[in-house]
């Protein structure tokens, strides 16, 4: 089993830097043109697919073996005293230094919450990856500036912290699926790691990849691709109609409209510039890229698979009051 893992390692890794071929070769091979909406919804379904099932397996494989070091119980014990504030920090802060889109974060967030991490902080990364992290920052402060990044980011990291304590707080743990509930709890039987080998470890990897993706995959196909279809057809025209008018309500309809979309900070921000140049607002705007990239249909549905809809509703309404406050203080201070 040692023998084959680099082989394995090798195939993932030339696998996951070469999805734009495989998304051309895809799109090729039916010969459909990106330049047509329905070319573009399946390019992003053919990239957007085999991207978050390589690293749900990546991420999952990898916790396996670290749980084997790591006991519930003793990761648990760990966190016990970072429950509120410093460990929501931790998280969020990791969240930047990851660029991935919601659906992408999602692989690590099921990691996190089956280690026993808090269900708080694991919310407070899941809000942070997609929302601030360097790509978004690095595309703010070419196209607005300095000032637009600075707030974008500090408001973000508000949001996934704040709304991660207040997820804590509310102790809504029954509100997992039953199966992540017997992993997150330790209710499961456990073997005693101490004197594992590494092919063991490796095995114990596998063997986690084997429960969790085998129940997760077939939410990931269907949840990416309902954002492929909306991806293909997103209508700049329409929204920015909506998102110029100097109405209260502008904002909320901007995170309406946003929600079902599916995309990450580097596909959104050249539509947020476009919006902004036929007029939208700019807090509007970023409200409506905030709830695409932190609220995504896809996004929900792949958690569903892990999380009941009471906690879904919670996280939903929590961190689109974030988002909310966020577009109107940008419409105010800017």
């Amino acid at each position: 089993m040692l023998r084959g893992l680099p082989i394995v390692l090798i195939i993932w890794v030339l696998a996951y830097t070469h999805l734009t071929e495989l998304a051309d070769f895809s799109i090729a091979l039916l010969h459909l043109e990106r330049t047509s909406a329905f070319g573009e919804a399946v390019y992003f379904f053919c990239y957007e697919v085999p991207k978050v099932l390589l690293l749900l397996i990546g991420i999952v494989f990898i916790m396996g073996i670290i749980q084997t070091f790591f006991a519930p119980e003793r990761t648990r014990a760990l966190l016990a005293g970072r429950r509120l504030g410093i460990g929501n920090l931790m998280a969020a802060s990791l969240g930047i230094v990851t660029p991935f889109c919601s659906c992408s974060a999602v692989p690590l967030f099921i990691g996190f919450v089956t280690a026993g991490v808090p269900l708080g902080v694991t919310f407070s990364f899941l809000i942070s990856a997609p929302m601030v992290n360097e790509v978004a920052l690095a595309l703010l402060l070419g196209l607005f500036g300095w000032k637009v990044a600075v707030l974008y980011l500090g408001m973000g990291l508000i949001i996934a912290i704040v709304a991660g304590s207040i997820i804590g707080m509310l102790r809504m743990e029954q509100y997992l699926e039953d199966w992540v509930r017997a992993i997150h709890f330790g209710n499961v039987a456990t073997q005693d790691y101490t004197n594992f080998i590494w092919s063991q470890r490796i095995a114990a990897g596998i063997k986690h990849v084997r429960e969790i993706v085998g129940r997760v995959w077939l939410y990931v196909v269907i949840g990416v691709g309902l954002g492929a279809i909306i991806h293909g057809y997103v209508p700049e025209d329409f929204m920015a109609a909506l998102m110029g008018r100097d109405v209260w309500w502008a904002v909320p309809m901007a995170v309406i409209l946003g929600v079902p979309m599916y995309s990450n900070a580097a596909g959104i921000i050249p539509i947020v510039e476009a919006l902004i140049g036929k007029g939208a607002a700019l807090g509007t705007t970023l409200a409506f890229m905030m709830s695409v990239i932190a609220l995504s249909a896809p996004e929900l549905l792949i958690l569903r698979k892990v999380l009941k809809w009471p906690l879904i509703a919670t996280f939903v309404g929590v961190v689109a009051t974030g988002i909310l406050l966020v577009g109107y203080v940008f419409n105010w201070v800017l």
